[in-house]
């Protein structure tokens, strides 16, 4: 974080001079145009009247181009003067970063470097379509002639069109995209349906007394959430005293809070990407977050294997050379640790249940089979080592 509180400094630099520059820059071509305007205007004036250029206007007219001159040079002289601090900027992210990061992957990780560049395309235009940038996409998909089928951009062409009608306070399309997928929504413990039906009777509240009798009609609309939501109910509908002296003013302010806007747009995409099997942030999102965390402890250990040269240490496709603690937000599955050689298990090398219950590797299994028989080392059970059964977590 040093390093990048560094880069930061020298780029708030260069944007305080930006800010000053424009500034300065508008203030001397405002006095420069009106300095103009002025002249404009007599020599305007003479023109009509027939009289020839005086000697005084000549003079004027020859100082007006100087100063032009002049301050056109000046603006010139003070952006030239930027370039070195931005150039500064370029420096420190030199000085403070490893510009070379590309060694600390092996290049036996990727099978070859066209699915390489297939793989990461289509991690950036999943992460477009999900960030709404379906334009952006599109011109991707052209630009680098991937094939995307449409039952692909379906899902996030749905999502973000709701989405944008919630960003402008329409619960229409979100209304009746959860009506229609209630059962489902009601699978996943969801309450997305009946905060969009609150929040509709909310924008009938601050409409004042006038729209009472339809917010009274419209909390019908609650009855099927009364069991899981009375209480959020009941505040509701005591709000309704205060609607002629105003909600606003009343302790059930909280209700008009603009917050509900953003919480409701955060319900809706987490519940509807569960429905349409989309994780709520793209995978290009999340593998950038992780790679921020890993690489300066796989820089580290890069440097150090280098040092020792202990090169074999590091040959495999589906595993780091250390363990990298990237927080629970990035816990997706369960994993399973084999107790005997102490090593995760993986694709290859299964985790294995043993007719006793016990759980262990295959890798463990094969070492311990003895004369075609297989002893528990945890428990003196003796068994056939084909009886273990594969464990899916």
């Amino acid at each position: 974080m040093e390093q990048c509180a560094c880069v930061e400094r020298e780029l708030d630099k260069v944007l305080q001079k930006f800010l000053s520059y424009g500034q300065h820059c508008e203030k001397s071509l405002e006095e420069l145009l009106h300095y103009v305007s002025q002249l404009r205007e007599e020599l305007t004036s003479a023109a009509l009247q027939g009289t020839p250029l005086s000697a005084t206007l000549s003079v004027v007219m020859s100082q007006c181009c100087r100063k032009i001159k002049d301050t056109v040079q000046k603006l010139a002289s003070d952006h030239k003067d930027i370039h070195s601090s931005v150039s500064r900027v370029g420096k420190a992210i030199d000085r403070n970063f490893d510009a070379e990061i590309c060694g600390v992957v092996s290049d036996t990780v990727w099978d070859s470097r066209e699915k390489q560049q297939q793989i990461l395309q289509m991690a950036i235009v999943e992460h477009l379509y999900q960030q709404g940038m379906l334009n952006v996409a599109e011109e991707l998909c052209q630009e680098s002639t991937l094939n995307v089928d449409l039952d692909f951009k379906q899902p996030f062409l749905e999502l973000n069109r709701i989405l944008e009608a919630l960003h402008e306070q329409d619960l229409r399309p979100a209304l009746d995209w959860a009506i229609s997928n209630r059962q489902r929504l009601l699978e996943l413990n969801s309450s997305l349906e009946f905060k969009l039906h609150r929040l509709h009777f909310i924008r009938l509240l601050a409409g004042g007394p006038e729209k009472q009798l339809e917010a009274l009609n419209y909390a019908r609309h609650f009855q099927p959430f009364a069991r899981l939501h009375q209480r959020e109910i009941q505040v509701m509908m005591g709000s309704l005293v205060y609607l002629r002296l105003g909600i606003e003013k009343s302790p059930y302010c909280h209700l008009l809070d603009n917050s509900h806007w953003a919480e409701i747009c955060e319900t809706f995409t987490r519940d509807a990407c569960a429905l349409l099997g989309l994780s709520v942030e793209s995978p290009l999102s999340v593998s950038f977050a992780s790679g921020c965390v890993a690489l300066p402890v796989l820089m580290n250990i890069k440097a150090v294997i280098e040092q020792r040269q202990c090169t074999g240490v590091w040959s495999h496709k589906d595993e780091l050379p250390i363990e990298i603690e990237l927080g629970m937000k990035c816990w997706y599955h369960s994993v399973f640790a084999c107790p005997i050689l102490r090593q995760q298990t993986s694709d290859s090398n299964p985790p294995i249940k043993l007719i006793c219950g016990h759980v262990i590797s295959r890798d463990a299994l094969n070492k311990l089979i003895n004369g075609g028989k297989l002893k528990c080392p945890y428990c003196p059970m003796e068994q056939n080592p084909a009886d273990g059964k594969r464990i899916i977590f």
